[in-house]
């Protein structure tokens, strides 16, 4: 599949929107907002990279994110080292993390595989508790350097990662691959009758998921400074799939969008105040309700056609 160009205007359009509008607000805190959008981004294209593909829901990313977020702060927060070693660092954890997880429950079927992965995430957060003398325990390890010093600075770098992310994943979903992915999602069985190892290339999604799920772990871990074991909670990895599910599952450039979308969202109601989480959830209800598709995917592909 090739990028009309139609698509190519409208990514170009996007992109610029998103590198000149930060500077143009001017302030350190919509910055932030960005940031956190963009590292949303980055988690839900690689959540929906796997599981929008081959439709083995993953109910434990966070088990990726803070696998790599953990690795940031002991490589850097504990240990000192360069904080630009904790990148390698953490996506070589994420994928540790996956190929680990990955063998054993990517044979079971059904909702199995979700199931697993919520407990495994759910266990890893417990061991970040209970061995509290290593990884800080319920306040997390703080103190970790910045990447880059500037707000505004850091921001373009993370949007560079985001757009990367959304680049080379896209890249692989449409090569030969990405055809074999959607072709377990549709029969699992048939794909197996045809020859095709369908074990190795469903472990091999998971890890290139893991590995920008990791990525994005350390770069909030650098943002924030600090990583706690919320990091690893059932209710981040929900999250990412609510931001999926709203940008356009299976579209992944659609799936960073919601990350980014739901993140400004969630900010631009903060004036509603003790209603400003009544009114987010409801909205959340209405698209995920009435917009079975998605919201940001679907309605590019109306506006394209409109403007055929």
């Amino acid at each position: 599949m090739t990028m009309s160009n139609k698509d190519r205007l409208g990514a170009a359009a996007l992109i610029a929107l998103l590198v000149a509008l930060p500077p143009i607000l001017g302030s350190q805190y919509f910055i932030g907002v960005f940031i956190v959008g963009a590292i949303d981004g980055i988690w839900a294209a690689s959540w929906d990279f796997f599981s929008g593909l081959t439709g083995r829901e993953n109910f434990g990313h966070a088990l990726f994110i803070g696998g790599g977020a953990y690795a940031a702060a002991f490589m850097n927060g504990t240990f000192g080292f360069n904080p630009w070693w904790s990148i390698p660092a953490g996506i070589v954890v994420a994928v540790a993390f996956s190929l680990i997880i990955g063998f054993p429950t990517l044979r079971l079927k059904g909702p199995y595989f979700a199931l697993a992965m919520l407990a495994a995430a759910s266990i890893m957060q417990h061991f970040a508790v209970i061995f509290w003398q290593y990884t800080g325990g319920t306040e997390g390890i703080y103190g970790m350097d910045r990447l880059i010093d500037s707000a505004l600075g850091y921001y373009y770098f993370v949007l560079a990662m985001l757009l990367a992310t959304v680049v080379v994943l896209k890249l692989i979903a449409n090569s030969r691959w990405g055809t074999i992915m959607r072709a377990i999602k549709g029969d699992e069985g048939a794909c197996e009758a045809a020859g095709i190892n369908v074990t190795f290339y469903k472990i091999a999604g998971l890890a290139i998921s893991a590995a920008f799920a990791g990525l994005g772990g350390v770069l909030f871990a650098h943002y924030q400074q600090a990583v706690t074991p919320d990091d690893l909670d059932v209710f981040l990895s929900i999250s990412v799939i609510v931001m999926v599910y709203v940008g356009g599952i299976g579209s992944i450039w659609g799936a960073a969008c919601g990350g980014i979308l739901l993140n400004l969202m969630l900010e631009l109601l903060r004036s509603l105040g003790e209603f400003r989480l009544w009114v987010y959830y409801v909205i959340l209800m209405l698209i995920l309700f009435f917009m079975r598709g998605g919201f940001v995917a679907p309605l590019w592909a109306r506006l394209r056609g409109s403007a055929s």
